[in-house]
């Protein structure tokens, strides 16, 4: 019971907000100690962990290569992109995106998208740069947001519905697992994919509708924001 302390070093580096992973890696040094491994040992675990999960761990090799992407104008071109397109709106944007994401975590390919691979560099600067098109004038900080946190959710939902689908993701077999040793049951996988199907296919409808009616969201709020601060007038609005 006494490595269950590391439980103990966890809370601890949440509750005083230090770096997660240094929390994290601490912890786990410090659970290998109180176990009874040497340092080395510690040292080949995390290795050996690092290795098994390399699926998992791949961004940490990615996120370099989006850095220096980002800082050599990967945002900049992914704006002028979507300005070219002029019958694409924020909302049409991301419900495309939606599609996309659920049908890759479909096929198990999670890794392809995500918040730092695609969302931060590319989803959200065109789907910034769409609603300002649709609106005619620069978003206020306050709705730049709103359309980042709709492209984060249109990643979010597309992997959470997508991901079951697909027969070899964790969850579908942590799940038949439990449900096979505790109650004694032949649950195959491909069970519970068939009916993740529905539930993808009902959360595409749902949450899409939700980002189309986004573009009428922005041209209300746009037009109180421009009642409330006397800002310029969007493109194509009467006076």
């Amino acid at each position: 019971m006494i490595v269950l302390l590391g439980v103990v070093v966890v809370i601890l580096g949440f509750v005083t907000r230090r770096n997660p992973v240094l929390v994290v890696g601490v912890a786990g040094v410090f659970t290998g100690l109180i176990g009874g491994m040497n340092p080395l040992e510690v040292l080949a675990a995390f290795g050996r962990s690092f290795a098994d999960s390399r699926s998992v761990t791949v961004f940490a090799v990615v996120l370099p290569v989006i850095g220096l992407l980002e800082r050599y104008g990967l945002r900049e071109q992914a704006r002028r992109l979507i300005g070219r397109l002029g019958g694409l709106s924020a909302g049409r944007f991301l419900a495309v995106y939606l599609l996309v994401r659920q049908v890759t975590a479909a096929f198990g390919l999670t890794s392809i998208c995500g918040p730092a691979q695609t969302v931060r560099p590319l989803v959200a600067p065109m789907a910034e740069a769409a609603a300002e098109r649709s609106t005619g004038a620069p978003l206020p900080e306050r709705l730049r947001e709103k359309v980042r946190s709709h492209a984060a959710s249109a990643d979010t939902v597309g992997l959470f519905f997508g991901e079951d689908c697909f027969i070899a993701i964790g969850s579908i077999l942590l799940i038949t697992g439990f449900v096979n040793s505790t109650y004694h049951e032949n649950l195959e996988p491909t069970q519970l994919a068939l009916w993740a199907l529905p539930l993808a296919v009902c959360a595409f409808f749902i949450h899409g509708a939700r980002l189309l009616l986004l573009d009428r969201q922005l041209q209300r709020d746009m037009a109180l924001a421009v009642a409330e601060h006397d800002l310029p007038l969007p493109k194509g609005t009467d006076k």
